[in-house]
């Protein structure tokens, strides 16, 4: 297949025009309501098209309109006015690599501190019963004051960064919960006031909530590992000719158009070339999925991350950093993976409408009870014959404080906070049990919504190595006669390192005596030759393709039909010839998975539709999904890496919801393009770091059980969320009339916390 396949050229439906970008760093995130807050104030600024926020490496990436020049004051000035820290990041080293380390996790204090402290306080308290000892008491509130500084201070720090731009969110029913039920405490502890302190419940609800967020972080610390992968596949170093034609190691930011390069065999190409002069073969199944090595001669194409498998080359680069074709498969990336949404900004949305009531609530509940203490009294009695009879505070100041503190702990968020990440590891150890990784809640959240399946071909539904399929027209099985002339095919291909070279001599049988050869010699991208005695006689053997061979002069009219029809059919011939006279024609490709039409016909009978796209030769394409018993209509050849993305999102425009089957570099922007990327088999870290799911297990199989384990994990979630806030919804009256105490708050909080982990542990027990 030709090299220059991957060229980037007009699409049919381009994507939205993008102008210059920005890069700026933030300071003060914390969590994802922080990324997602310095998200909503980027793109609320005039001009801005997108803006991706990397939580973190703590940066923001910006991109403006055409014609807009960026303006950074307007970005700092929104982020400042969202609470956050901003400033442009230092210059680039000229690697154009990532920065290498991550930030630590900024709630791993949750862990250290929280829940040790919980554990000794629920102990005590609860277990050995010491909650009403003094002693106990003053050891409480010391444990309680340090948690409340060392955790509760960054619950609060967020709390303020919302409601100075007049928002509220988890962190502010947060703070006010564990805030009030530690305040109470101590001026009932200092004045000496009779009853439960809550020193407890206050350092168990920002353990809790701490814990949640901790898991956040966990997961997205590996949500710019695709973009990283990517950056790097390109060498940092490069040999670079003068004019003499010496060599010299150079980094490959010093590279400008015109500039020559050496290749050797083994190096990756570091930039976008031309090759000037020598003859090689390159691999560039990572970019463009053909299995099969291209070869490159003068004139042709070489692009960035590309392997030179054979021989030396003398290259003139064509395009340099964010021209190269690879930087156009990273910006693809970067771009799919920014226009995401996160299930986690259902429990933000409910908060930001559920919390200003709770603070309204309460204040009227403790209103209520300190002005009309008697009005209180008999609405509580007249509601107690239907429910319960409650028992209320003596006077009207304790009833009132009661009832507010009441307020705001069972209102606490900590089972909304959990609802999520809770489900979604246990989805994620049940799916790991079976061999498959779902990446975060995006992949749950999207999987429930699939009504496509597409499949890449090369290493996808095929095994994705050369295999031979026939000789002289007629599969290996069939032709026992042809074994001896396969054995000798396979002892001239034994010293070569080419794919197909390595596929016949996998072929080959064995059981025949090895021929001695004497001049051999090999072609790169051509064949091979080599002189032997056969029968007695002398004989010039050569194996390689058929436009070689008729070069040198072979006759090939008895093979040339075979070759050809294998051709048609997306086959590569490897043509044997004996002095001048070709005598045997060898097809070999990439054969479909054996678990290929079962899957398929599986996705279909469960009202699916299943599509192929490959950057293969339509002849190859159609080959493999016919056998793979995919519809003529849904396979889409020739497609290179940014069309596969283009060609998905003009799916979805249509309504559909596409789940992307993939293992190759070349796959990385429709996996992450397509509402669900599942990256199989022996997939390369690009294409795993860039998919949603990624099967661990060999085998397709694993597509289907997926799809079902991350939608049962996505109902499970949604379970949760709903458990958590009827939750809350039905406590929050009955806590403002007095019908459940502070202490009996605390101990419904931790039940709903229970109950959401209990849904969530389901999903460990289901076979």
């Amino acid at each position: 297949m030709a090299s220059a396949g991957i060229q980037f050229r007009p699409r049919t439906q381009p994507a939205p025009a993008v102008g210059a970008s920005t890069s700026l760093r933030v300071d003060g995130m914390d969590c994802g309501n922080c990324a997602r807050s310095v998200t909503d104030a980027l793109q609320s600024v005039p001009g801005v098209v997108t803006a991706s926020v990397d939580l973190q490496a703590r940066t923001a990436r910006i991109l403006w309109k055409p014609g807009i020049p960026e303006d950074p004051a307007l970005l700092l000035g929104a982020i400042r006015k969202a609470g956050y820290q901003p400033s442009l990041p230092p210059a680039p080293s000229g690697t154009g690599k990532p920065d290498a380390g991550a930030a630590p996790n900024p709630w791993r204090r949750s862990l250290q501190i929280g829940i040790p402290a919980s554990v000794v306080l629920l102990i005590a308290d609860w277990g050995l019963g010491l909650g009403m000892a003094r002693s106990f008491q003053w050891m409480a509130f010391l444990i309680a004051t340090t948690v409340q500084i060392l955790l509760g201070s960054r619950f609060a720090v967020g709390a303020w960064r919302q409601i100075r731009v007049g928002r509220s969110n988890m962190d502010t029913l947060v703070t006010l919960g564990a805030g009030t039920a530690w305040a109470f405490s101590t001026w009932a502890l200092f004045t000496g006031q009779p009853g439960h302190r809550f020193f407890t419940e206050s350092v168990t609800i920002l353990t809790l909530v701490g814990v949640g967020h901790w898991l956040e972080a966990r997961m997205s610390a590996r949500a710019g590992d695709s973009l990283k992968a990517l950056l790097t596949l390109a060498p940092a170093t490069a040999r670079r000719m003068n004019a003499e034609g010496l060599d010299q190691e150079v980094a490959v930011s010093e590279l400008r158009t015109g500039d020559r390069i050496l290749l050797k065999p083994g190096d990756r190409v570091p930039v976008d070339a031309e090759v000037l002069e020598g003859r090689s073969t390159v691999d560039e199944s990572m970019l463009t999925g053909e299995s099969l090595p291209v070869a490159k001669s003068s004139g042709t194409l070489l692009l960035a991350g590309t392997v030179n498998a054979e021989g030396r080359l003398t290259a003139r680069v064509r395009a340099t950093g964010e021209a190269t074709a690879l930087a156009h498969i990273a910006e693809a990336v970067r771009r799919a993976q920014s226009s995401r949404a996160s299930i986690q900004r259902l429990a933000d949305r409910v908060s930001s409408v559920f919390v200003p009531i709770v603070v309204v609530v309460a204040i009227h509940a403790a209103f209520f009870w300190y002005r009309a203490f008697d009005a209180a009294l008999q609405t509580q009695e007249w509601l107690g014959r239907w429910l319960w009879h409650a028992h209320p505070p003596a006077t009207p100041a304790l009833a009132a404080l009661g009832a507010f503190c009441a307020v705001l702990i069972v209102a606490c968020p900590c089972a909304m906070g959990l609802a999520t990440p809770v489900a979604l590891m246990a989805g994620i150890n049940a799916a790991a049990r079976r061999g498959i990784l779902i990446r975060d809640a995006v992949a749950l959240e999207k999987s429930g919504r699939i009504t496509n399946v597409a499949f890449d071909k090369t290493g996808t539904l095929t095994t994705g190595r050369p295999t031979l399929l026939s000789h002289n027209g007629q599969s290996i099985s069939q032709n026992q006669s042809g074994a001896p002339r396969l054995h000798l095919a396979a002892a001239l291909a034994a010293p070569s390192n080419h794919p197909l070279s390595r596929a016949l001599t996998a072929a080959d049988p064995g059981g025949e005596p090895v021929p001695e050869l004497q001049n051999w010699k090999e072609t790169a991208g051509s064949g091979i030759e080599a002189d032997t005695t056969l029968q007695g006689d002398p004989c010039r053997l050569r194996l390689g393709s058929l436009r070689w061979l008729e070069s040198l002069g072979v006759d090939t009219a008895s093979v040339r039909s075979t070759a050809e029809k294998g051709a048609s059919e997306g086959k590569a011939s490897v043509v044997l010839a004996g002095n001048s006279v070709a005598t045997d024609v060898f097809l070999l490709g990439d054969p479909v998975r054996p678990d290929a039409s079962q899957l398929i016909e599986g996705l279909s009978a469960a009202g699916l539709g299943v599509h192929l796209i490959s950057g293969d030769s339509r002849a190859a394409c159609q080959q493999v999904g016919g056998d793979a018993g995919i519809p003529m209509e849904n396979i889409h050849a020739e497609q290179r890496p940014t069309d596969k993305a283009a060609l998905i999102a003009r799916m979805e425009e249509g309504g559909k919801r596409v789940a992307f089957v993939g293992d190759g570099i070349n796959d990385s922007p429709a996996l992450a393009a397509a509402s669900l990327g599942i990256a199989v088999g022996q997939a390369s870290d690009v294409a795993r770091e860039a998919a949603d799911i990624v099967l661990l297990r060999p085998g397709l199989e694993a597509v289907a059980e997926a799809l079902e384990i991350s939608q049962r994990t996505l109902r499970t979630i949604r379970q949760n969320l709903f458990w958590a806030f009827f939750y809350n919804a039905a406590a929050v009256p009955l806590a403002a009339l007095g019908f459940i105490s502070p202490v009996v708050c605390a101990l419904t909080m931790g039940l709903s916390d229970l109950i959401v982990v209990g849904n969530a542990l389901r999903l460990l027990r289901r076979r």
